[in-house]
Formats: C-alpha cells, sequence, structure tokens
C-alpha cells in the first residue's frame, strides 16, 4: 500500500503521484461507486499496484477541503487576479472570490494587474484598495505603477507562496489570468494547450482537471472558476468570510446577530465610524439578501 495524491482524472483512470513523483495510473476500487463517492484531483490517497505504472486506489483519505468549479480538493491558496481597468476594478466581484474562498478554508492572495497603464488617479485608489484589504489581513501584491513585471520578478513573488502548495487562480475575463501564468512558467501554455488540444477540449461534455507543477507546488490547469456560487453558504455563517465584519460582530448584543437589521449592532456602529469600510459592508448585505432569496434546492443534501 502507498501513499500519493491525484493530479489527474480522466476516462476513469485516476493518475496519482507518489511523494518521490512516480505516476501511477490507478482504477478506483468498486467500493466507492457503492458509497457513491467520487475522488478527486487533489485527493490524497493510498493506492496498491500491480506493475511500476498501475495500480488501484483503495482509500480516499479526509479532505481538507473540495471545490466544484473547477473540481479539485485539499485547496491551499486562491489566487485572486483582478485588473485596475480593462476590466476596471470590482470590490463586489473582488469579494465573491474572497468568500468563496473563505467558506472553504482557502487562502486568499490578492494580486493586481495592469498597473502600468494607469493614470496617477487610477493608481492612487488602487493602492487604497490594496491598504484596505491589507488592514484586513489579507495578502495583497500590487505592482508600482512604472514596473514592467518580469517572469524572473513574477517567479520570485510566488514563489515562496505556491511552494508545495496546491493553488487555483481565479479572477475576472480579461484580467490577465493566462498571461500571468505563462509568464510564472513558460512551459505551462504548452502543457495546458497540448491537453486541450488531444481532449478537444470545447467540442465534448467530458470535464478534465489536471493539477500542473509550478515553481516547486501544483496548480490547476483551468485557471479559475467558471461560477461563483453559495448554495451551501447559510445566512448566519457569511460574517465568517468577512473577517474584519466577524471580529466587530463579537461585540453585537444579540449572538445571533447577522448585522443586518438588529438593533445595537456593533457591525454597524464600525462602518458609521468608518472602522470597517462601507464598500465591505454593503457587499456584504448584498450577499445576504441574495442568500436569503435564493431557491430552496430540494434533494441536494439528504437528510439535512
Amino acid at each position: 500500500m502507498r501513499e500519493g495524491r491525484i493530479i489527474k482524472a480522466l476516462s476513469g483512470f485516476y493518475y496519482i503521484q507518489t511523494p518521490e513523483k512516480d505516476v501511477y495510473q490507478t482504477r478506483p476500487r468498486g467500493i466507492f461507486r457503492k458509497r457513491n463517492e467520487t475522488p478527486l484531483v487533489g485527493d490524497k490517497v493510498k493506492f496498491t499496484f500491480e506493475t511500476d505504472k498501475e495500480g488501484t486506489l483503495e482509500e480516499i483519505m479526509p479532505r481538507e477541503n473540495e471545490l466544484s468549479r473547477p473540481s479539485v480538493a485539499n485547496v491551499d491558496l486562491g489566487f485572486v487576479i483582478m485588473s485596475v481597468k480593462d476590466p476596471d476594478f470590482s470590490t463586489s466581484l473582488l469579494d465573491r472570490y474572497l468568500v468563496s474562498l473563505e467558506q472553504h478554508h482557502i487562502r486568499p492572495v490578492i494580486y493586481i494587474t495592469k498597473t502600468d497603464l494607469t493614470t496617477e488617479e487610477e493608481y492612487d485608489s488602487a493602492e487604497n484598495l490594496a491598504e484596505i484589504y491589507t488592514a484586513i489581513g489579507y495578502k495583497v501584491i500590487l505592482p508600482d505603477q512604472h514596473e514592467q513585471v518580469s517572469p524572473a520578478t513574477l517567479q520570485e513573488r510566488f514563489g515562496d507562496l505556491v511552494k508545495d502548495k496546491l493553488a487555483v487562480f481565479m479572477g475576472q475575463s480579461g484580467a490577465g489570468k493566462s498571461t500571468l501564468l505563462n509568464s510564472l512558467d513558460p512551459e505551462l501554455k504548452l502543457k495546458i494547450g497540448e491537453t486541450s488540444k488531444s481532449l478537444g477540449r470545447g467540442k465534448h461534455t467530458t470535464r478534465h482537471v489536471e493539477l500542473v507543477p509550478l515553481l516547486g507546488g501544483l496548480i490547476a490547469d483551468t485557471p479559475g472558476f467558471s461560477a461563483i456560487q453559495f448554495d451551501e453558504l447559510d445566512a448566519k455563517d457569511l460574517s465568517a468570510c468577512f473577517p474584519e465584519i466577524w471580529e466587530k460582530g463579537k461585540d453585537c448584543r444579540f449572538s445571533g446577530c447577522i448585522h443586518q437589521n438588529e438593533p445595537n449592532c456593533a457591525v454597524k456602529k464600525a462602518v458609521e465610524e468608518q472602522a470597517i469600510a462601507a464598500f465591505r459592508y454593503d457587499n456584504y448585505l448584498s450577499l445576504i439578501e441574495e442568500i436569503q432569496n435564493r431557491k430552496p434546492r430540494y434533494g441536494k443534501k439528504r437528510g439535512k
């Protein structure tokens, strides 16, 4: 029996990489189907092997977290790529990404692109936002306004973060995710492109997820999520995904306060005193309403 991590799932086969970087093609035991369990890329597993390259997936180790878009488990880092302009920076969208990571206990890192295209006013605005999110406790990478970011600089900035970690990249369309990834590893485009071409991606419904080596770590080969949904997040749990709101909420008069319409709310007082950014609170309220107004999904979780 050996241990490893699933780095690719394709056509019923699971490709497991051992700590020594050997890769085994495996089939899962039938017991997983009976239990209605599906192994995911990123899973830490135990397997047996009949030859030096083929084996049987025997056991899935407990997961730290699980994402559905892309389908990957045990994610350590989520890089949120936001541009200053073209498209314009959206705090609403950024906060949705952050909540999607926070609810799964994944560490977010915010990277801001296209600073070299900004006016002084636009850069000052980005710098102000970076300071707000840094004060909350997030890691924010904001390149200098006139800096031409080189691959060497990016590798230096990302290297210590990515090493020995499993990361996903997400961000608004056009923010520069692919450019950033290809700058971090020039071979990445070729690796992903060859996989896409061989699978005919876009023509078939087969969903393929693969972890690609990057700076001593692993990344999901398709950048970001195809959608941001909060189907499994309750309104009462949302504040835990806003660190500064969660902290101030401890001082609320009522223990069940969700900082919406309740009296003696410490969070609303903090917003009035500018201890919490008003736009963050507005984004929180918008998500609370979205969660409260969503339609029930029957049969999703039986027994709950």
